[in-house]
């Protein structure tokens, strides 16, 4: 008998038909009930994946009698109550790399978007309202010569700063671990968070979720930003005051921000919805078919090695201590 897995939503046809090649497979999307409702009825299922906008908690971690496994389909996790399921032994895995290039691209798809009002420019081209070029029309903000702040240099921070070169910016960054190796050959320059956000002509999120870091840009901090600094935000929506975020643009006390990602996604801040100095993504910042299809595959990849009894490849940080 093949082992049961529980998969929340679908992803692309070629991992799962090998999903189902391999094991036995039952699928939530589409059955008219809640992840709780399924894995209630199937205690016997070892493995659970889930997507990153699916809470499970100590209830639907209880439900799965049998789980070894919950395999988050995503590279974050602060969706899972992984405490619980550590103290359970199941294993939280998730998917780490593979989406780094597609993040880090959309941070400098936001960060040009933003600097020269690209979206706003193609709106006022479509309402009929280009008469020719003009010397004060749609002027935005040079990237040459300006200051990058990253927030985070792990994975996609570095990513985004490798871009960002190519752009002839200057990186500043501040990070838990300062990365001399880094700085050496990049000549990137690391700086005090708080001296990092005034001196920044852009600032771009990279770090993960957690409870020490909510609203980690609260008014304080985003008062400290230069008046025509650009915000951006493709990490994690509560690391951001997403309400005050909206008053300085709605005031022009910022250039203008680009964000992937919202407090209480998927609901969006109404103020925002009505700024031209902000661009909103739908949390695309991984949606290329390369790192969606590397993802799946790495959720599946994870599932078979925990219940096989090998230690996944892919378990987060808190099953390493």
């Amino acid at each position: 008998m093949k082992p049961k897995v529980i998969l929340t939503q679908y992803y692309q046809d070629e991992p799962i038909a090998q999903l189902r090649r391999d094991f036995e497979l039952v699928i939530v999307e589409g059955s008219g009930k809640s992840i709780a409702q399924v894995v209630k009825e199937n205690p016997d299922a070892q493995a659970l994946i889930p997507f990153l906008s699916e809470k499970i908690g100590k209830d639907i971690i209880d439900l799965g009698k049998n789980l070894k496994i919950i395999a988050n389909y995503a590279v974050g996790y602060n969706n899972i109550d992984v405490a619980y399921a550590k103290e359970r032994h199941i294993w939280v895995t998730n998917t780490p790399d593979i989406l780094t290039p597609a993040t880090a691209d959309i941070a400098m798809a936001l960060i040009l978007s933003v600097s020269r009002r690209i979206i706003e420019s193609d709106q006022f081209l479509r309402e009929g309202k280009f008469n020719g070029w003009g010397a004060n029309l749609m002027v935005g903000k040079a990237l040459n010569g300006a200051t990058l702040g990253i927030i985070g240099m792990g994975r996609i921070g570095l990513a985004t700063a490798l871009r960002a070169i190519g752009f002839e910016m200057n990186i500043v960054y501040y990070s838990r671990t300062r990365r001399q190796d880094l700085e050496q050959q990049y000549h990137f320059t690391y700086m005090p968070f708080l001296d990092l956000v005034s001196a920044s002509d852009i600032v771009s999120l990279h770090i993960p979720s957690s409870p020490q870091v909510k609203h980690l840009f609260n008014k304080e901090v985003f008062d400290l930003m230069k008046k025509d600094a650009i915000f951006i935000n493709v990490a994690r929506g509560d690391l951001m005051d997403e309400a005050y975020l909206a008053e300085k643009l709605e005031k022009n006390e910022l250039f203008g921000a680009g964000l992937d990602v919202y407090e209480l996604e998927p609901k969006v801040h109404e103020k925002l919805l009505q700024l031209k100095n902000v661009v909103l993504l739908p949390h695309i910042g991984s949606a290329t078919d390369k790192s969606r299809l590397g993802m799946a595959q790495m959720t599946i990849d994870n599932v078979k090695q925990a219940l096989a009894g090998q230690t996944p490849q892919n378990i987060v940080a808190e099953f390493k201590m």
